[in-house]
C-alpha cells in the first residue's frame, strides 16, 4: 500500500489546532456549571452508561463494517473485523449498477478516550490512473458503552460513473484516521462498475 501513502494524506483546515488531550475522567469534571460545554458532552454521550472497551485491547477506534446502500436493494456490507477478511476483499469485487446512487454507512466502536476528528479518506484507482479522492469527516465520539455500543455514520450520496468507458474494475483504498494523525484501519478493496447489480 506504500504506493497510496501520498494519496491518503488527509486535508487541513487552516489555522486549526487539535485540543489538549483530556482522560475520560477530566471531561466529565470540566466545568460542570458551563452549559454549553455541558450540552458538548452530552452530544457526545459522555456520562451515557457503562464503557464496553476490553482494557487488553488497546484500540481506540475499531471499524466493524463498511456497507454500500442503494434504495430498493438489499446492502452490500464489508466485514473489516477480521484479517482474514480484510487480506480478501482486494479479490473479491463485487458490482455496483453504472449510474447508480448510493451511500456508504460505517459501523465501528470507540473505546478508552473520546475519538476526536474522525475522517474516513479513500482513493480509487483504474488501470493504476487516480480516479478519485474522497474526504469525509465523521465527527468526534465518546467511548462505547452500554447504552450506546456502536456508532453509525451515513456519508453523504454518491453516484457511481456511467456509460460503457466508465464500466470495468477498480481498485480503492480506503483508511480511517483522526485529528491526532492515528491511523486506526487502512484496508484494500476492489468493485466492478457494471451494466446491473
Amino acid at each position: 500500500m506504500a504506493d497510496h501513502d501520498d494519496d491518503l494524506v488527509a486535508s487541513k483546515t487552516e489555522g486549526f489546532k487539535v485540543g489538549e488531550k483530556k482522560t475520560l475522567e477530566e471531561y466529565q469534571q470540566l466545568d460542570g456549571n458551563d452549559e454549553s460545554l455541558n450540552r458538548w458532552k452530552a452530544s457526545l454521550g459522555l456520562n451515557a452508561g457503562t464503557p464496553t472497551a476490553d482494557p487488553d485491547d488497546h484500540r481506540k477506534c475499531i471499524i466493524q463494517s463498511l456497507a454500500l446502500q442503494s434504495e430498493g436493494r438489499p446492502d452490500i456490507t464489508i466485514d473489516l473485523t477480521g484479517s482474514d477478511a480484510l487480506a480478501s476483499l482486494k479479490n473479491k469485487p463485487f458490482n455496483i449498477k453504472e449510474g447508480s446512487k448510493f451511500h456508504i454507512k460505517a459501523v465501528f466502536q470507540v473505546h478508552h478516550e473520546v475519538l476526536s476528528g474522525l475522517k474516513y479518506l479513500q482513493v480509487v484507482k483504474r488501470k493504476g490512473i487516480r480516479i478519485s479522492k474522497d474526504q469525509e469527516m465523521l465527527g468526534s465520539y465518546a467511548p462505547s458503552t452500554n447504552v450506546k455500543p456502536f456508532y453509525e455514520k451515513q456519508f453523504n450520496e454518491m453516484e457511481a460513473p456511467a456509460g460503457m468507458l466508465s464500466r470495468g474494475h477498480y481498485n480503492a483504498v480506503s483508511k480511517f484516521i483522526d485529528d491526532d494523525d492515528t491511523t486506526h484501519l487502512m484496508f484494500e478493496w476492489s468493485f466492478d462498475i457494471a451494466k446491473d447489480w
